[in-house]
Formats: structure tokens, sequence, C-alpha cells
């Protein structure tokens, strides 16, 4: 593991959101976490997604997971806010959020992490985390207080002062989720986490995963690794033509019959 402390928790951990926008949403269901009902959506009037509907609660891992063209992108990339459905909503904490651009849904609560690097290169690690704190937090001490906390829980304060480009792909990471634990999400999104990595790094990832469930916080997964990945979410979405197929645990997804005839086929085993 590669973190040195032990049950950090995070702001929001006890279900409160960490901030609210100015005449944010209103509150229209009394669902708690973050949750997509019958999304719709066509590019070209070819339909994607058809009445996609999903939820991820807080301290569970959840794997949104399918055979290419299934549409699994695509609805990640609208519970993101990257793109937008033609129909269909989606609600934080009972919060319409559907209408909302993707930085509103990151006041609300919301972290990404894509796939590709997304770290600040021109600057130091310590920069990067600072950049995201100065936003969110006024009192300069307690900023302070803060960098070191994340600086310390990702093991990587001896790396505070190195330029970002230097970095190797696994402190990258590291500084990545630090960076994005600044803000005090409630969910982190992760765009394709176990593309082109060793198997060391698998294992990285599988305790970062289990250490933002320990903090209370939700994680969304979308990978082509479905091995990895069954590995590492508590449950998961199978998607297929555009619809969810299933929805269970690891065994479960492996049992069923019509997952295994669409997507990971007969030999397939944990």
């Amino acid at each position: 593991m590669f973190w040195s402390r032990k049950g950090v928790k995070s702001d929001t951990a006890n279900g409160q959101a960490a901030s609210s926008v100015e005449g944010g949403p209103r509150l229209v269901t009394a669902n708690k976490g973050l949750v997509a009902h019958n999304l719709g959506k066509s590019f070209k009037k070819r339909p994607v997604l058809k009445d996609v509907s999903m939820s991820v609660q807080r301290g569970e891992a959840v794997g949104l997971l399918g055979p290419n063209g299934a549409g699994k992108t695509t609805s990640f990339y609208i519970i993101t806010g990257l793109i937008a459905s033609d129909r269909g909503s989606i609600s934080l904490d009972g919060r319409d959020i559907t209408s909302m651009p993707m930085y509103q849904r990151a006041r609300l609560g919301i972290g990404y992490l894509p796939q590709e690097a997304s770290i600040f290169r021109g600057m130091t690690v310590e920069q990067n985390i600072m950049a995201v704190l100065e936003v969110v937090e006024d009192d300069r001490i307690k900023r302070e207080q803060n960098l070191e906390d994340l600086l310390a829980e990702f093991a990587i304060e001896h790396l505070r002062r190195t330029p970002a480009l230097a970095l190797s792909g696994g402190e990258r990471r590291r500084c990545e989720i630090a960076r994005a634990l600044a803000a005090h999400p409630n969910f982190v999104l992760l765009d394709e986490p176990l593309a082109g990595i060793d198997p060391i790094a698998v294992g990285d990832i599988r305790d970062l995963v289990r250490h933002l469930k320990d903090r209370g916080i939700g994680v969304l997964i979308t990978d082509h690794n479905v091995r990895e990945t069954l590995d590492i979410i508590d449950r998961a979405y199978i998607l297929h033509d555009g619809r969810v197929l299933m929805e269970g645990g690891p065994d479960e997804i492996v049992r069923n019959d019509d997952v295994r005839r669409v997507y990971l086929g007969d030999r397939f085993s944990l």
C-alpha cells in the first residue's frame, strides 16, 4: 500500500456535500448517492443508450462494463458531465444535476480522473495539490495543513518539489489522486485506470480503490480489463446493445449465462 496514513476520513464521508452551488438544483428525489435514471442517447439518429439506469453509493466501488459498442463509455461520460443525454436524469443525493456542467458537479462532490495524464506538467507535486486547495479552502493555515496531510497520506512528501514531468507513472497517479481528494469529493469516477499498466500497478489501483472506500467515497470505474476490474469492485453493471444486461456482484456476473454469451465467453473465470 503506497499511503502511510490509515483511517483518514473526508469531510463528506458522513453523507454531507462538501459544498453547494449558488442557485443550485432543486431536490427531486429522496434517493441517496449518485443515480442515473433512464438515460437515452443517440448519435446521428443511431441510439447508443436505451433507458440505462444505475447508481453508486458512498463507500462502494461499482464497475461499468460491457463489450465494445455497448454504451459504457457514453454512459460514463454523461455521468461525468462531459456529454449531455437526450433523455433521462442524473441526481446526486436527490438533487437533479442533469443539466449541470462538469465544473458544477465537481463543486457538489463529483471527482473525475481521466485515463490521460491530468496533472499540471509545469508545476511541482505540491503546486499541483495547492492549486486545488486554493480554490476550495480560504484559510491559509488549513490549506497548508491539508497539503501536508495529503502528501503524507499518499507517501509523496519526498516528491513535493519534484516537477510533474519527472514523475513515474505510479507517482503521477498518486499525485492526481491526492489533488482530486483536495476538493473533498463524495464520488470519484475513474476512466480506464487499468489501461496499459503492469501487475504491480494493478495492485496499487486495487489498494487505491480500497482506500477511497475507507474514506467513505463512492467509486465508479469503467475499464476494458474485465478480470482486473471485477477483482476490484463490489458490484458491476454489464451493458450490451445500449441497455443494462444485468447488475450484480462479480461472482453473479461470471455465472450469468447471458453475460458469458455476449461478453465474457465460456472459458472466462476469476
